[in-house]
């Protein structure tokens, strides 16, 4: 018998999206529940050819739920997660709540799957950051073949990754421009259609924004706590999908040629680096589709061992979406969950 899935917050934009990638993988599911908040109570949505109605979180019994994924937000996380996972159920969640819990495993299957085994301490597995896993991805392979010593990380991030709200703004504010409307400004602190914003979740002391920090901290517990990184993260009209330029340096050299080859052959990756016009990827280009896409790949001759190189990702998918259900593949693969309907 097949697994009992929740996905919690299922009508939001990654909600959706883990409904729609839960059956696009054939995910072993007998059972999958759509739930949100009691307003979305009896909204329904779509998994494949079946549609869905949405359960109130507080009318769910996770008992008999075998996975939970979790992606309504950091309040709803913070209350719920634990309850959950006290019934049960495996909770991977999206929010950034448990990311930096020393008890909490925070995966990318392709970089750190083994340290899924932590998730037996509170029953909770934390997916990163959106412009985290992408970014993880690529430099993985790097890693393991030349040592990253740094990272300087200039990010181009879709508004999708604010939500449906976000998407709306953009819309709104593109179509007020045509018409010669006036440009209303609500999610965002200023205008976003034909703009950018360097600012990412709030400010903090040090003048980092709480994006960037999370990248830092993140990246450090996924891959190394030795990297040192630094993040400017930038917000672009472009409904879906995040953009990175890259500069590593290493503590070994690495011909362009080499990383090119070492990351064609790595799990999740996929270059398209033709030096000539469009012979690279974009956020459009990426946008519905599973890899990490890295292009521009390049030696950077102003640091000893550089490397440079762009990376594009849909951040719905692997930013949030794919990676949760990723990790819950793990767990069923590696056998470190069983159905309970099965155990029964």
């Amino acid at each position: 018998m097949g697994y009992s899935v929740a996905v919690v917050g299922a009508t939001g934009n990654v909600g959706r999206e883990m409904l729609d990638i839960l059956e696009e993988r054939g995910f072993p599911a007998d059972e999958v529940i759509a739930v949100a908040s009691r307003r979305s109570q009896g909204t329904e949505v779509s998994f494949g050819d079946r549609t869905l109605k949405v359960k109130a979180i507080e009318n769910v019994d996770f008992s008999k739920v075998d996975i939970c994924l979790m992606s309504a937000g950091g309040a709803v996380s913070k209350e719920w997660s634990p309850k959950i996972a006290a019934a049960g159920a495996v909770v991977i969640d999206n929010s950034s709540t448990w990311r930096m819990d020393p008890d909490v495993p925070l995966i990318v299957p392709e970089v750190n799957a083994d340290a899924i085994v932590g998730f037996r301490k509170k029953g909770i597995i934390a997916n990163p950051n959106c412009s985290t896993a992408q970014l993880v991805v690529a430099l993985k392979p790097i890693h393991d073949r030349a040592r990253i010593r740094r990272v300087v990380v200039s990010t181009y991030q879709s508004v999708s990754g604010a939500g449906k709200e976000a998407m709306d703004e953009l819309f709104e504010q593109t179509r007020a421009v045509f018409v010669s409307d006036p440009v209303e400004t609500k999610k965002f602190p200023k205008r976003i259609a034909f703009n950018v914003i360097p600012h990412i979740d709030v400010f903090m002391d040090d003048g980092f924004t709480k994006e960037e920090w999370k990248m830092t901290v993140e990246t450090k517990k996924i891959l190394d706590p030795k990297i040192k990184l630094t993040a400017t993260c930038v917000r672009v009209p472009v409904f879906v999908s995040h953009s990175e330029a890259v500069s590593l340096e290493l503590e070994s050299p690495l011909s362009a040629d080499e990383a090119r080859e070492i990351l064609r052959e790595a799990p999740g990756c996929l270059v398209v680096d033709k030096r000539e016009p469009g012979g690279y990827v974009t956020p459009y280009e990426a946008t519905g589709e599973d890899a990490t896409y890295i292009s521009r790949i390049r030696e950077d001759p102003t640091v000893d061992n550089g490397l440079a190189m762009w990376i594009v990702s849909d951040n719905l998918r692997k930013g949030a979406a794919l990676n949760a259900v990723q990790i819950a593949e793990v767990l069923i693969n590696r056998k470190l969950i069983e159905a309970k309907q099965q155990a029964a």
